[in-house]
Parts: C-alpha cells; structure tokens; sequence
C-alpha cells in the first residue's frame, strides 16, 4: 500500500502526511478504470501522467544506466480546497479494491490552513467531541419487582406517546368544557420527532424519503411520527396534501418559505401538526442560519421567494420583534389565529442559562403549547467551529432546570418541554433519549441520527466527511445537484426510517417494563435514572450509583 503523492509545490503546500486523511492506492491493482476520481465530491484525487525512473544494472559490466517508463496513475490533491475528507465513495466503487482513505497519524497540518480569504473554518455536522457523553452514563436503575421486566415488554400493551401541546389542569379543563371556553389544541404524538432539517438543507430525495418514511410509520405501522421542516417550508404539494398532519412547520428568523404556506392555507386539506418558531439553534447560538449558494437551486429559490444562487442567512434574531415577551404575544398569538387556533404554537431556543426566563414567561401566556430547546451538541449545515466548540449549553442541565423550575410551581405537567442536540450522539438513541424524557423532557428531537440511521451519512466526529453545508455530499443527503442527489433512493430512505422508528418503539418499551411502567411515558421519574459521576449526579440532582 503506497499513499500517492502530489508533485505541486507552493506556499502553503503540505505533504500527504501532514493530511487528516490520506489516500492509499494499489497501482498493481488498478486498472485505471476512472470510477474513483469520478466520484470523488472533493476532487481530491486526479489520472496524471509520471515517469518512472527504471534503475539498470549489467552485472556482467561496469557499466549501469537507467530506463524510463511512462504510465499513468492515482495522484492525491494536497490544494486546501481539494482535500480529501475521508468520505471513501471512491473505495466504494472501486471494482479491485485499488484505492481507500486512511485517517493520517502525523500532526494534522491542514488545522493552520482553514482560514483562507479572512474566512473562518464552516462544516456541517456536529463539534468534534469523542467518547462516551453525559447522556450515555446515565443507567436506568429502579426496578420493579412485582412483574417479571423480561416477560413484561412482550406481554402487555404499553402508551409510548407525549403530549405536544398545552395540557390544562383538570380544574381548568372542567371549567373550559362547561363553559364551553376555548381549550388548547393538543396532539398525541411519539416521543422521538425527526428534527428539523429544511427542505433547502436536504436534498430533495432525502426529504421525500423521511416524508414517506413517516407516513407509513403512521398509517401502517401506527406509530405516530411527525417531522419538522426546518426554516425554508416544504414543497408546495405537501402543504395540500394529507400528509401535512404529520409536519410540524417551522418559521424562524428569515421567514423563508412562508409566502407559499400562507397562500397554501385555504387550500390545506388538514391542519399541520403544530407550528415552531425558531428564536436560536443550539450549534451557533446567537447567530442565524445559513444556507450556502451551492445549495440555493432553481426550485429552492423559487419556494424561498429569492434568486438562485445567493446565500441565505438569516437574522440571529426576528427583526420584527423586541423580546421575547413580545414575541408572545405576537407571533405566538398571531399565528395560532391564522391556523383558528388548532394548531400547537411553540417557540425554539438554544440551550443557555436564561431559558428557565423564557420558560416563566410561557407558563403566564396560554398561546404557547411548549418549549424546544436545542442543545450545545446540536447539529447545522453551515456553523463556525468556535460556535459549535465553544458556545452553548449542554442540554441535560439545561433541561433538568426548566423541569424543576416547573415542578416548584406545580406546572411540570402542563407545558411539554421538548429536547435536541447530541440524542443518539454515540448511537444509543433510545437510551439518550429515555434519559432526557425522565430528566423533564416530553420528547425529544432527532436530525443527524437520522442522517445517518437512514441515508447512510458518512460524517463522524472526527471530522470525517462533514461538508454538508458545501451542497457536495457523497452520498446525495444533503446536497442540491441532481448528479449526487439521484444516487439516493427515497424508497430505500423510507424503509430505513420505519426500520430505526420500529426499533426505537421497541427499546423504549425494554427500558420502560423493568420500571414497571406501561401506561405513560416516565416523564421526570428522576427517581430510576443515576450516573456514576458524583458531580453531574449533584447537578442533575440524581442518585449517585457507582
């Protein structure tokens, strides 16, 4: 195994040790069939003509010479902006297993050259944190002893829905029903929702194929999934079809994509399943979003309202609004009225210390039908790694204060607080998040597990592939051109997301039979959950186990 080298020198060159990911090539298994370099999104590697110094030695003389040989072969780009990241599409389609990326084991150079034009580095996926997180320590400890935990998730019939919604007290809701007031709209659904990555963000096959994925989870399986837009809306056809009731539409600070669902709104055949407006994201808190021109296609911009090929970034605050008191009482109120007040309405916000504020201030508004917080773990397209390195909050903390806030003035059971950022971070899915559900949270929201669970994403937290806010994804998740995005199958996609759902609805079930629960989701039961950490089990105020 020969790692191919790059025959280019200038400022700023590097060799391929100094990569984070060099290519490994076989010459004496190549054909030189051409699928590697025609595949690679980066354009990382490239067919070049070298000459070969062949040595020559006539043992019988004195004399030595030496034969030249041309042929051509595999060269390895070592410019910035054709770096290899480690995707391995070209050992994918190599038919003689000529060719592969191998993480390099020398000091990662290409760290110094990343600021290039006075731009910071940006990637897509989540902060480059490795091992075990807080999440995954947490171990489900209570067992009950009066049924048999192994027989029990087989046996009886369990209730793994959440409430979205405001749920009033039953003081309350007696005196609504008799006086016939108005009751907040409500919907039973489960408690992992795909979070919200937009149609702009997504490629079209993969947005269609979790659309598909989630309808058949509802209508044959009988689970009820529902999934977020994101900001950018959704294709018109979906705002008239039935399957809306399974969207949660999401408007946040540009207000993209909302000319086309305001229009579709006479036309709508069912309500959607609630309303998010976006206030912050957990991986660049503080800051808008971004979609990238690479990814601003001819439909994306029709249905954003702007011209093709242009960045979308959007405010990091809604420019129409002061606070979040305002906030409220407008978009909150105004736009449960455009839905005739049936429609959940909630607000989005990162993960800090002030959300326990924001929180109090939705307990006093009867509009608002919950709280989503995202976390520092969350996941974007398009972010700035000292955003997703260094600021935020992590979610668990964050979500146990606003619990126990809520629990002091004996609300923990009318506003559903809902969790993202870092759930199923390693893979535990449903671990991590029956872990956030028994340390106060409703649900929970889903995105790049789902990415990965169901289209294949090759990004990792080593900082392996993630150039999904580069519109270039290998494997055609995340990325506008028809040319990457026909490679994925949205059949294949909707398969997969009935698959990961159908397992997820079983794990929760193994987790909540030993707690002797079957009924209703273990919403704030801090009392089974414990962690080997006497400092994080002070801080989440659960038992210490060790």
């Amino acid at each position: 195994m020969v790692p191919v080298r790059s025959v280019s020198v200038t400022p700023s060159s590097l060799t391929p040790s100094d990569l984070l990911w060099i290519i490994e090539h076989r010459e004496e298994r190549c054909t030189l069939c051409g699928n590697c370099t025609a595949v690679c999104p980066k354009g990382a590697i490239r067919l070049a003509h070298m000459r070969k110094r062949l040595p020559k030695l006539d043992v019988f003389s004195k004399k030595r010479g030496n034969e030249y040989q041309t042929f051509t072969g595999i060269r390895q780009e070592t410019e910035q902006s054709k770096l290899c990241i480690g995707c391995g599409m070209c050992s994918m389609v190599c038919p003689n297993e000529a060719i592969t990326p191998v993480a390099g084991t020398n000091e990662n150079r290409t760290l110094f050259f990343e600021n290039r034009k006075g731009e910071p580095m940006k990637r897509g996926g989540r902060r480059n944190a490795t091992g075990p997180t807080l999440l995954d320590r947490i171990i489900f400890d209570r067992i009950s002893m009066l049924t048999d935990p192994a027989l029990d998730a087989g046996r009886h019939e369990f209730s793994v829905t959440t409430t979205l919604g405001r749920v009033l007290s039953p003081e309350e809701f007696l005196e609504k029903s008799v006086s016939g007031g108005w009751i907040p709209p409500t919907r039973e659904i489960f408690p992992f929702v795909i979070g919200s990555m937009s149609f702009g963000a997504l490629s079209p096959n993969m947005w269609l194929g979790l659309l598909q994925g989630v309808a058949y989870c509802n209508e044959v399986l009988g689970i009820p999934v529902v999934m977020c837009t994101g900001e950018g809306g959704c294709p018109p056809w979906v705002l008239r079809s039935r399957f809306l009731k399974y969207i949660i539409l999401q408007i946040a600070s540009g207000y993209f994509g909302w000319d086309e669902i305001i229009r579709a709104i006479p036309e709508m055949k069912c309500n959607p399943a609630a309303i998010e407006v976006k206030y912050g994201q957990g991986a660049k808190p503080g800051d808008g979003g971004l979609l990238m021109w690479h990814k601003v296609s001819k439909l994306i911009a029709r249905l954003r309202g702007v011209p093709e090929g242009v960045d979308l970034p959007s405010p990091p605050v809604h420019q129409t609004l002061y606070s979040i008191e305002e906030s409220v009482m407008k978009m909150l109120q105004t736009l449960s009225m455009a839905f005739e007040h049936k429609v959940p309405v909630y607000p989005k916000i990162s993960a800090s210390t002030s959300a326990k504020s924001v929180l109090n201030n939705l307990v006093r508004n009867p509009y608002a039908a919950g709280l989503m917080i995202d976390g520092i773990d969350g996941g974007t397209g398009a972010a700035y790694n000292v955003s997703m390195d260094a600021t935020g909050h992590p979610i668990a903390s964050c979500v146990r204060d606003c619990y126990l806030d809520l629990a002091k003035q004996g609300k923990q059971n009318e506003i559903p607080i809902f969790a993202a950022g870092g759930i199923g971070k390693n893979g535990n899915i449903a671990q991590n998040g029956m872990a956030m559900i028994m340390l106060g949270a409703s649900g929970v929201h889903i995105g790049k597990y789902m990415m990965q669970a169901a289209a294949g994403c090759l990004g990792n937290e080593k900082n392996r592939c993630n150039v999904c806010n580069l519109g270039i994804c290998p494997k055609g998740i995340t990325s506008q051109n028809p040319k990457l995005y026909r490679r994925l199958d949205p059949d294949k996609v909707a398969e997969r997301v009935a698959e990961v759902f159908m397992s997820i609805n079983t794990e929760i079930k193994k987790i909540m039979a030993p707690l002797g629960r079957s009924q209703s989701l273990p919403i704030g039961m801090s009392d089974a959950i414990g962690i080997a950490d006497k400092a994080a089990a002070e801080r989440l105020q659960i038992k210490y186990t060790c």
